[in-house]
């Protein structure tokens, strides 16, 4: 699971197209979270949750003990980061996908 900070402006996962931008000073916006402004830490906290709800789709036990706790960073449970998370992981996806276009 690795974070990656590009140039000082954009946060990157290999685990998860999620991702987190600079939005100026300390201020980032993240993916998963549109309409929030979060800390440079709390948008490392965010892309964590994100790794982590893309390499444990199910989270166990443990998993949901250290969401939780990450969650309660950001003024969430556990189960709305997840439901977040994979919901605009759907989003993505459906808008990714390119269309075809009848020749009729």
């Amino acid at each position: 699971m690795a974070i990656e900070v590009v140039s000082a402006s954009m946060m990157t996962s290999d685990e998860t197209t999620h991702m987190a931008r600079c939005v100026g000073g300390d201020r980032w916006v993240v993916s998963w979270l549109p309409g929030r402004t979060l800390s440079g830490a709390q948008a490392v906290t965010a892309m964590t949750i994100a790794t982590t709800v893309a390499t444990q789709p199910t989270p166990s036990g443990a998993e949901w003990v250290l969401l939780d706790s990450l969650a309660l960073e950001l003024g969430l449970t556990a189960r709305e980061a997840v439901f977040m998370v994979a919901q605009e992981n759907h989003d993505y996806r459906k808008t990714s996908k390119p269309r075809r276009r009848s020749l009729e």
